[in-house]
């Protein structure tokens, strides 16, 4: 059986909870103990996995829920 595509993207939304919390990108990567060059690929969207001990960090260090930092979209990601 063939793969199935996924039509739609997962959103990494960083730049706005990094912005409502007043941290730089480089704080986070310090609290969280993640190279800034990873965190900026989750950032970007170009990463393809996270791990839930990163994510469950991300959440910790952020104050958030995992579903204030990823959100699915059913639009193709350049729409």
């Amino acid at each position: 059986m063939p793969p199935i595509e996924a039509s739609g993207h997962i959103d990494v939304r960083l730049d706005e909870l990094l912005a409502r919390r007043g941290m730089t990108l480089t704080e986070l990567s310090h609290r969280v103990e993640v190279t800034i060059a990873n965190l900026s690929i989750l950032k970007t969207g170009k990463g393809k996995a996270i791990r839930f001990s990163t994510l469950t960090r991300l959440c910790e260090v952020l104050e958030c829920q995992p579903g204030d930092l990823l959100r699915y979209s059913a639009l193709p990601p350049d729409a």
